[in-house]
């Protein structure tokens, strides 16, 4: 295939392009850097000029794509949630989504596979009930926000594309996203959950997140919203019990709401509730998750990376 992939050079992105490359598909990355941009040995795309908020002259490369998958966004979780914070985080999103779908109605060829990203804070906070795709949609910032970015995406499918949406959770892996960022108090021996510790993590493997795209990929009768999670969600206590129990560390010493609304704001609520999600869709169309439960995958991240640094 000839993919196209804005948010290329981000956390899941250069993982993703990297996959893709070695899978044999052509890749463009569409960038504010210039020239090559590389992601791993042996694995250069090439990559385009744009500051996702003008037409320009790449757009020629979706002219030529078979598939156009869509990771642009700013970091979420980086910075207390100002006004203007917000602003950001949702231009980033909606009107970068925009941009491509006004980009995409000017193709003169036939219509392309739109994958565009999104995430589980679209069904708000919710307790202990198990939420597939089919949930409704949930209330605050989050939610209101996937809301906005997906009906920017789903107007690719009026242009005749077929698309889908990731609705992510918390991807896990050693070189970026929430886990390092975790690891640390462990690594001194003062990890321990976010209270109230009953709220629900939905989480999922890197190479798994980057399997279910290229499933999507692949499989054409795939479309609509797909929950990017892995089948087996954790309570925040059994998260940190589990990633304690993998790097022998305790998890004793919890962090107090209060501590996380005083340190974050607005953000520390995205700390402090969750999301019991469920890959319906993904399991019913035959995925198979290489990693479907949180021992497998953090002995995998942490335990595996280990062993290959000493050579075993």
């Amino acid at each position: 295939m000839n993919i196209v992939v804005t948010g290329g050079t981000g956390f899941i992105g250069r993982a993703l392009c990297a996959a893709l490359f070695q899978r044999g598909h052509e890749v463009t990355i569409l960038t504010r850097q210039t020239g090559e941009v590389l992601h791993q040995p042996g694995a250069q795309v090439k990559s385009l000029q744009w500051n996702a908020r003008d037409s320009g002259p790449w757009e020629q490369a979706l002219e030529e794509a078979d598939a156009v998958i869509n990771l642009a966004g700013a970091p979420i979780a980086d910075a207390r949630w100002t006004d203007l914070r917000k602003q950001l985080i949702t231009d980033s999103r909606v009107l970068t989504t925009s941009l491509l779908v006004r980009a995409l109605s000017r193709r003169s060829t036939k219509p392309v596979t739109f994958i565009s990203a999104s995430g589980i804070g679209y069904y708000g906070a919710s307790a202990d009930r198990s939420l597939d795709e089919g949930a409704a949609r949930g209330q605050g910032f989050l939610a209101d926000l996937c809301l906005a970015w997906e009906a920017e995406a789903l107007r690719a499918g009026d242009l005749g594309a077929r698309v889908v949406i990731l609705r992510t959770g918390m991807v896990l892996e050693q070189d970026g996203g929430a886990l390092p960022k975790m690891l640390f108090p462990f690594r001194l021996f003062a990890g321990g959950p976010i209270m109230p510790g009953s709220q629900w993590v939905s989480w999922i493997h890197r190479r798994d997140h980057i399997g279910l795209i290229q499933w999507a990929l692949t499989t054409p009768t795939v479309s609509g919203p797909i929950n990017a999670v892995a089948p087996e969600p954790v309570t925040m206590k059994t998260f940190c019990e589990v990633l304690g129990r993998v790097i022998h560390r305790p998890s004793w010493l919890s962090v107090p709401e209060v501590a996380m609304t005083i340190l974050l704001g607005e953000l520390g609520t995205m700390m402090t509730t969750g999301q019991r999600v469920i890959p319906a869709k993904a399991m019913a169309g035959g995925y198979r998750f290489r990693y479907p439960t949180l021992e497998t995958a953090l002995e995998s991240i942490l335990i595996g990376t280990t062993r290959q640094a000493a050579g075993g």
